[in-house]
């Protein structure tokens, strides 16, 4: 299995860059277009727990969207042709956490989609 290919690694960076794009500006179908369609796909963040793209889509139609925030560290790594994980380190704006960001990514026909999401802020939970 090849590791971290150098065009598939461009590939998946580019759609992770898109997506932060997307979340940044609160652009609801471009977030939508990069995640897979599918009652598979889940997102854990720091308040919510979303089983389905359904559940997905209608927690963000609510969330008036994301707190700004700048990247930290971002460790992006391609498995094999079609598997990726992304994390990240994120400071919203205002905050003194650090936020943190999974995610997996497959690679369909129609692209690169985020199957799975965790987000997290340092020092949270009971």
């Amino acid at each position: 299995m090849t590791v971290n290919d150098p065009a598939l690694l461009a590939e998946v960076t580019a759609a992770f860059n898109a997506y932060e794009r997307a979340l940044m500006a609160d652009d609801l179908p471009a977030m939508d277009a990069l995640f897979h369609d599918a009652p598979t796909t889940n997102r854990f963040g720091v308040g919510e727990v979303l089983w389905g793209i359904e559940a997905i889509r209608e927690f963000r139609k609510g969330r008036g969207g994301s707190p700004q925030r700048r990247l930290g560290h971002v460790a992006i790594a391609v498995y094999g042709e079609a598997f990726a994980t992304a994390d990240a380190e994120f400071f919203r704006e205002g905050a003194e956490r650090r936020g943190r960001q999974s995610q997996s990514w497959v690679k369909f026909a129609d692209g690169w989609k985020v199957v799975s999401a965790h987000v997290s802020l340092e020092g949270a939970g009971s």
